[in-house]
């Protein structure tokens, strides 16, 4: 068996698991008190005080073109310039959110920007929403305990099932396509509760799962994700279509990432993928090559072994 690193602690991990298979479209609000261009700082002002927000962002044609603050406004009213327009004070250039990226992504955001908010929009680029670090920490709340309250109605219908037949499914994956990410870690999980196995041991296969699935929808041009379980293990093998990682060694070196600009603005991107899935593995093995693609195998036992 490879030597695997120190694995992430328990909490990290859960955390993780839990956010696994949510989108930022199932966790943002969607009721959003936007103002145009032609809105004075006063008028930012009373709206932020009667809804009780903290900021607002500035729309043209629902087009996010700016953002203005509690700070913002503080500044205006003490600089005598509360009557001014929005234009003259908001922030531009906003850092956005795809309402349809994985909900990892805006926890990575929070965590690389300094920003209390980040505007949802869609595919046309339209504002859908708005996520906030308490929305995160609220859907992550309602997650654990629905999944409590799956793991108690499971304790209480049926036992562990010793035998179950091999689990083997293959995944085509597109580039960008995150609608469809996560689903092969979700299936994943259930047949691992079906088969009653460990919670610890499910969370580190589902991670591995995860984000291998990622990896594929976010760097590369689209591949295959098979998985496989049977008495044993569980093994995951990821395959992409390229372009290929140029340096393996550094690419499994925290903190290495070969992200586009489009992927970074997500506030993804941040090279941990790849150690993270080490970390969980019992065994790991990586190929790849500039006309070859990607290889990932990842195995996990589904008890101690020997």
């Amino acid at each position: 068996m490879n030597d695997v690193p120190q694995p992430l602690d328990d909490f990290s991990l859960r955390i993780r698991e839990l956010a696994c298979g949510l989108k930022v479209r199932d966790v943002m609000t969607s009721k959003v008190f936007a103002i145009t261009r032609n809105c004075t700082m006063h008028e930012v002002q009373q709206i932020m005080k009667k809804n009780g927000i903290s900021g607002v962002p500035v729309v043209d044609d629902r087009h996010v073109v700016g953002i203005i603050s509690m700070h913002d406004i503080m500044n205006a009213f003490i600089d005598g310039h509360i009557d001014d327009p929005v234009t003259q004070h908001m922030i531009p250039d906003v850092q956005t959110l795809s309402d349809d990226v994985p909900l990892s992504f805006a926890m990575s955001a929070f965590s690389n920007y300094s920003f209390r908010r980040f505007p949802v929009v869609d595919q046309k680029n339209e504002l859908v929403g708005i996520i906030t670090p308490r929305n995160i920490n609220l859907a992550l709340i309602r997650e654990l305990s629905r999944q409590l309250n799956e793991i108690e109605e499971g304790e209480s219908t049926s036992g562990r099932a010793e035998e179950m037949a091999t689990f083997h499914r293959i995944y085509p994956l597109s580039r960008y396509d995150f609608d469809h990410a996560g689903r092969a870690s979700a299936e994943l999980k259930k047949n691992l509760k079906a088969r009653g196995i460990p919670a610890k041991v499910i969370r580190r296969a589902a991670i591995a799962s995860y984000e291998l699935e990622i990896n594929i929808v976010a760097h590369s041009h689209g591949g295959t994700f098979t998985v496989l379980v049977d008495d044993r293990r569980v093994r995951i093998t990821a395959n992409d279509f390229g372009p290929g990682i140029p340096d393996v060694d550094a690419a499994m070196s925290e903190g290495f990432s070969t992200a586009n600009d489009w992927i970074r603005s997500q506030g993804f991107g941040a090279g941990m993928g790849l150690p993270n899935v080490k970390r969980v593995s019992d065994q790991f093995d990586i190929q790849s090559g500039l006309e070859m693609g990607t290889m990932v195998k990842a195995i996990v036992y589904l008890e101690n072994e020997e």
